[in-house]
């Protein structure tokens, strides 16, 4: 089947819009909402954000070597740029609100595609059981995941665009920060399977309780038909609640309670990874992953039960579990030429996946055991108390030293860890990841295994990137 063309005239009507100018015709080669990215051919969707207007990048993706924008309507009459004779003039498609069109046109392909979409929210772990779902079903199918973390009302939309060349599957993930978000999200994808990972702390700066977080990631029930399958954590109580309101099929995953898709005999072997009995509808096998902790061999659970959905073989799940590698950022185990090993855990953090990570660290065999932990940011007035919480499970834990990054929330935490058991020696605390990189740089030796995990906005990632640098 040929991939659906993306004409002028089809795009206007997915999103319900006027052409003011150009040819009906005129194909497009992608979609883009950056003029600093864009493609000659493409379309441009002139996005206004909360600092900016894309209308006012229009005539500059036009020069860019864009074959038509879509603009707010009255676009045209006010642009000299546009109107002025081309030898192949862009087309122009005005229409009422520009994200609504993005959005629209998103739906439309993926409605036209035919592609099965796979769908999965969660507090932590969307990515990573996005990633190991895709490698799953690209054994039998072809697929085509969201990019990165493009899971917003923008990203989601322009990469289900991306099912113009007809996948059999999607699998992509839905974040939000408020209420309503997934419900937006769920519209535009109509996803068949919809994964819940978790409910967790994230983003509790802009909810009253973890309750109203769970609420708002619950929105993932909506618009689902008898047919319609929800892949939900057994192990999660604030699930476990809601599952019944859900509208169609359930099967679940997990570790620590009866599930349909559940992990036994757990071994848990640090930097090396994971290894389990998977018991499952189809059987029971023996898997290993390279992914470490726990909270990732819940992902392969969750992605085990859609590839089981979709007749993806066992055998073909084990074989795939063992080739497994984490996304960037998320669990990579960085060995370096000086004898240090890195888990770079650094891409985001909230307090449960914060914790999931120092369990990982505690059960690795190293001369000393070090954590570099960046503050957790959007967790509003739970900040300091959560933590706080990190650092006594970071004194029990037994981790030999403790550094923490950011403003106040992140000495709480190195103040809790000393109140919990740990020298004032052992828990220092730094302002900015540079400077914890210095001091960590100056530290380090043979044998050492460094956890390095932190929000992105305090860019751990440098921490990583020093400790890289420096030639043993």
């Amino acid at each position: 089947m040929s991939a659906i063309a993306l004409t002028a005239a089809w795009v206007a009507a997915a999103v319900a819009g006027r052409i003011a100018a150009g040819d009906l015709a005129r194909e497009f080669n992608g979609v883009s909402i950056d003029t600093r990215t864009i493609g000659a051919g493409e379309l441009f969707i002139a996005i206004r954000g909360e600092r900016f207007d894309g209308a006012e990048f229009a005539a500059g993706a036009i020069d860019a070597g864009a074959a038509g924008v879509v603009v707010p309507r009255g676009w045209l009459e006010r642009s000299a740029k546009a109107s002025a004779e081309r030898d192949e003039r862009p087309v122009v498609l005005e229409v009422e609100d520009t994200t609504t069109a993005l959005q629209a046109l998103g739906h439309a392909v993926r409605m036209e595609s035919g592609a099965r979409v796979v769908a999965i929210t969660g507090s932590a772990g969307k990515t990573t059981t996005k990633e190991v779902t895709s490698e799953f079903l690209a054994s039998r199918y072809r697929v085509i995941r969201n990019r990165g973390n493009l899971n917003n009302h923008i990203g989601l939309p322009l990469s289900l665009i991306e099912l113009r060349q007809r996948p059999e599957i999607a699998v992509v993930e839905l974040g939000m920060n408020h209420a309503g978000e997934i419900s937006t999200l769920v519209r535009i994808a109509e996803p068949e399977i919809r994964v819940w990972t978790n409910v967790g702390e994230a983003h509790l700066g802009f909810f009253a309780s973890i309750d109203e977080i769970a609420e708002a990631k619950a929105e993932i029930f909506e618009g689902a038909s008898a047919s319609t399958l929800l892949v939900a954590n057994a192990d999660d109580d604030r699930i476990r609640s809601r599952v019944g309101r859900f509208g169609g099929r359930v099967t679940t995953f997990g570790i620590d309670r009866d599930a349909d898709v559940r992990a036994t005999a757990v071994v848990d072997r640090g930097i090396e990874g994971t290894s389990a009995r998977f018991n499952t509808p189809r059987g029971s096998v023996d898997v290993t992953t390279p992914l470490v902790g726990r909270g990732n061999l819940a992902n392969v659970l969750a992605a085990t039960a859609v590839a089981l959905e979709c007749e993806v073989p066992l055998a073909t799940i084990v074989e795939r579990a063992s080739q497994l590698r984490p996304a960037s950022h998320r669990g990579e185990v960085v060995k370096l030429p000086s004898g240090v090993t890195i888990i770079d855990d650094s891409y985001n953090a909230n307090p449960t996946a914060m914790k999931r990570a120092v369990d990982v660290l505690a059960s690795g065999r190293a001369s000393r055991r070090i954590a570099v932990l960046g503050e957790m940011l959007e967790l509003g007035d739970h900040a300091s108390a959560l933590h706080a919480g990190v650092g006594r499970f970071v004194a029990g834990a037994g981790i030999d030293l403790l550094l923490t990054v950011g403003g106040p929330p992140a000495a709480a935490l190195a103040d809790a860890a000393v109140e919990a058991g740990m020298g004032r020696d052992r828990a220092r605390h730094f302002a900015t990841s540079d400077l914890a990189a210095d001091a960590i740089a100056a530290e380090v030796r043979r044998g050492d295994v460094v956890l390095v995990k932190g929000s992105r906005g305090v860019k751990t990632d440098r921490v990583v990137d020093r400790l890289k640098a420096e030639r043993p």
